[in-house]
């Protein structure tokens, strides 16, 4: 008999708008996710000390771990700290650094695990991969997705608008990354799956394409389910290459290569990915992406990433190296550093007109 479909994993519960936080000890019973109550809620030691206040009395069987750092040994300490618990569940509550802890202590401990979002700087708020610092930098460690997501909107509009233009760039280099995936189909035949493309694709294209900013609510509730897609699309995958392509290479090569740079992830990947469509010979979908990061407020040039432009033709050259056996546009065209400084010169010219930003 065909298969007629398939079981993708996927949260069971996405709740976005102002209030979800107060959603939480509902959502926790009614999808069975933690019936007794007891769940350890890894928190941030700034803002989640507030919400702590506000949702301890509705959690009276929650234990309360504070996470301050992004590091593997934290995750790991985090899932030593709560081995011994008898939870049904790991919550996270805050950004991407405890959101990425909670992932990986819950894949440790066999426990699923709810993200309550306070912030939208990256796609790892629904994604099966937990970004953690490590000896080498970082590293990306597969996990199950969160099975619930919450992202209050007033809660997410009190974090630094950095973080949520962060994000715009992250959903935005789908676009890049899935350009990337169709040209690995067309030169070595890697396999496509045309849902998590679909997936990311629209990710990404919503945010391209909606007229509001930082400060509306409705412009915060499309790049949530963004970042959501973008998520289900990588578990729909199996893998990160619906949302990872040369832009992704460019941004680990820049942490790499200069770790104190002050650029955010998706600051880096952003303008990474602008660049990369640029190399794809697509001049006019370049400016297109360029001009929607600068009208949120993100880099579109090198030294706006906090890095000089040779600085920056360096960790293009290196990226591939990044992730041995994907294929982008880098690995494609197979650049010299002086063909990628030309490639560059090209691109800041486009994207910057003579009186300024285009």
């Amino acid at each position: 008999m065909p298969v007629l479909s398939r079981l993708i994993p996927s949260p069971v519960a996405v709740h976005i708008r102002r209030g979800a936080l107060d959603d939480l000890p509902d959502l926790l019973v009614d999808q069975r996710i933690a019936p007794s109550g007891r769940v350890a809620v890894a928190v941030s030691g700034g803002s989640g000390t507030a919400l702590r206040r506000r949702l301890a009395p509705a959690l009276p069987g929650a234990a309360w771990f504070e996470t301050r750092g992004a590091g593997l040994d934290d995750a790991v300490r985090l899932a030593d700290r709560t081995r011994t618990g008898r939870h049904d569940a790991i919550v996270g509550i805050g950004g991407g650094r405890v959101i990425d802890c909670a992932k990986f202590a819950a894949a440790r401990l066999g426990l699923p695990m709810v993200t309550v979002a306070t912030s939208l700087s990256h796609d790892g708020i629904c994604s099966p991969v937990s970004v953690l610092a490590n000896d080498a930098g970082h590293g990306s460690y597969g996990v199950p997705a969160p099975v619930a997501l919450l992202v209050d909107l007033a809660v997410v509009r009190r974090a630094p608008p950095r973080y949520v233009r962060s994000g715009i760039g992250d959903a935005l280099s789908n676009l890049s990354a899935v350009a990337d995936w169709e040209l690995a189909h067309r030169v070595r035949g890697e396999r496509v799956d045309g849902l998590a493309a679909a997936l990311a694709r629209q990710a990404g294209e919503n945010v391209l394409r909606h007229p509001g900013g930082c400060d509306d609510d409705a412009f915060l509730t499309v790049l949530a389910e963004g970042l959501v897609l973008s998520g289900v699309a990588m578990t729909t995958a199996g893998h990160s290459r619906p949302a990872s392509g040369a832009c992704h290479e460019i941004g680990h090569a820049l942490d790499l290569l200069h770790p104190r740079h002050p650029a955010c992830h998706g600051e880096q990947v952003g303008m990474a990915a602008a660049f990369a469509t640029h190399l794809r010979g697509d001049t006019g979908r370049a400016r297109l992406v360029a001009r929607t990061l600068r009208r949120h407020g993100l880099p579109v040039l090198a030294r706006e990433l906090g890095v000089g432009d040779d600085d920056f033709v360096r960790a293009v050259a290196f990226a591939p190296r990044t992730r041995p056996g994907r294929y982008t546009i880098l690995e494609h065209l197979d650049l010299t550093p002086e063909r990628i400084a030309h490639a560059y010169a090209e691109y800041a010219a486009s994207v910057t007109g003579p009186h300024g930003p285009v």
